[in-house]
């Protein structure tokens, strides 16, 4: 699955005008001297870089300066001649992009294919074991499994409070296996930053001991970092606009749009419905990728280009779908899942759980007192969030009033009365 180091210039499929000037800009903003230097800040192969080196020395662009003896090396050093700094400051002005040389899209979509989310096959163990944490019912774990295994859409709809995020962080850590995410690629000779540490979680082995036997230096192309399988999440936040190419004027390079930095990962659509774009927007703009596997992206001039779309796009919602899609959209989502509140069964083992973990002895005339007192107010209508609500609620009345933990009847009615906000009218 990991992308094979480029052996030569050639082999790069890049422009070599681009890849000199990436050059000259990041020895002239690093003040680099070295080619293993170089080959670091670039992240291509020593024998690569000193060939896109010598290209730019037979342009008069660089000079040698002899071998640095002082620190113990015998490696050839090179500077920016006058018209290497001059070569290096137009090339500046027309993109600040430097460092890592960008991976050409069409190797780019060779990568997603061999590392596709829809190659990945999820067992029952493995779901459940990443669900652990939740008390689900065995029927919604069979609806999620064959979902998550096709790599298609799901929608997650219910009444909020019952897990509907946190089921879809449990997919995302059923995954498990690592993929490789470009630093940057390359389009028309333009530049797209892809890597995000603030999506991306890097897992790889960048330090190493350089005397080691084992050097794991070459094992793939370093221009891409191997990460976990990357997951976006949005919620009410979420508008059209973040799904496009974001252009920096200054730096004049481009960021990817936050579906492509979770390509091969999952893409988490949560609280549908309360964004400003109307729902089946939002829908709509995914018409394309869900059907077709692919993105269409547009430059500020308006060339517009395909992109791999590889991505689990979870719709999370606290409406009925039919309140929300036509049909036409609906068709379009693969998987739809309610996720219902618990039973009473599971609501006590919920609570007895999340008492364990915090520390909470149970006191079972208080339980009897909630079942039989306080849950027909609402038609025992249990949900999954409220054991945790109802237990740091009186964890916190503990606190002030300075005792031991501990339930009784009258904190679970003090807890009871700020889960809810009664109906009144108030007078202004």
């Amino acid at each position: 699955m990991a992308p094979p180091s480029p052996r030569s210039l050639e082999g790069m499929a890049l422009p070599l005008p681009m890849m000199r000037d990436i050059l000259v800009k990041t020895m002239f903003r690093m003040n680099l001297t070295m080619v293993t230097q170089l080959a670091r800040a670039v992240c291509l192969p020593v024998n690569v870089t000193q060939e896109l080196v010598d290209l730019a020395r037979g342009q008069l662009l660089l000079e040698a300066t002899g071998s640095m003896s002082s620190s113990g090396s015998s490696e050839m050093g090179y500077q920016l001649t006058d018209a290497g700094r001059n070569r290096a400051n137009d090339a500046l002005k027309q993109s600040e992009y430097y460092g890592a040389m960008p991976v050409p899209l069409d190797i780019y979509r060779e990568q997603i294919k061999r590392q596709s989310i829809r190659n990945i096959q999820i067992t029952r163990d493995q779901l459940t074991t990443a669900m652990g944490h939740l008390i689900l019912p065995p029927a919604l774990i069979s609806n999620l499994g064959p979902a998550v295994s096709s790599g298609r859409s799901i929608l997650m709809y219910g009444p909020p409070g019952n897990g509907k995020s946190s089921i879809s962080n449990g997919i995302r850590d059923a995954l498990g296996d690592k993929i490789y995410v470009p630093r940057a690629i390359e389009y028309s000779g333009q530049v797209i930053t892809v890597y995000d540490p603030i999506v991306h979680s890097s897992a790889d082995d960048d330090e190493q001991d350089p005397n080691s036997l084992r050097r794991t230096t070459g094992r793939f192309d370093t221009r891409y970092v191997r990460c976990e399988r990357p997951t976006v999440i949005t919620g009410g936040e979420l508008s059209l606009s973040m799904l496009d190419l974001v252009y920096n004027p200054v730096a004049r390079t481009y960021q990817a749009p936050l579906q492509m930095k979770s390509t091969g990962g999952i893409f988490i659509v949560d609280d549908l419905g309360r964004q400003a774009e109307p729902p089946q927007s939002l829908v709509n703009r995914w018409i394309v990728p869900l059907e077709e596997s692919k993105d269409i992206l547009a430059l500020q001039s308006g060339e517009k280009f395909e992109v791999p779309f590889d991505t689990l796009v979870i719709f999370s919602t606290n409406f009925h779908p039919n309140a929300i899609f036509d049909q036409a959209a609906l068709r379009r989502i693969f998987f739809k899942i309610k996720i219902d509140g618990p039973s009473q069964a599971d609501f006590l083992k919920i609570f007895a759980l999340v008492a364990r973990k915090k520390k909470m002895p149970l006191d079972e005339r208080t339980l009897v007192h909630l079942l039989n007192n306080l849950y027909p107010q609402i038609d025992n209508v249990y949900a999954n969030y409220q054991p945790i609500f109802l237990i740091d609620q009186m964890i916190s009345i503990c606190e002030f009033e300075g005792i031991p933990y501990q339930m009784n009847p009258d904190m679970i009615d003090r807890a009871w009365a700020n889960m809810f906000v009664k109906e009144e009218e108030i007078v202004r």
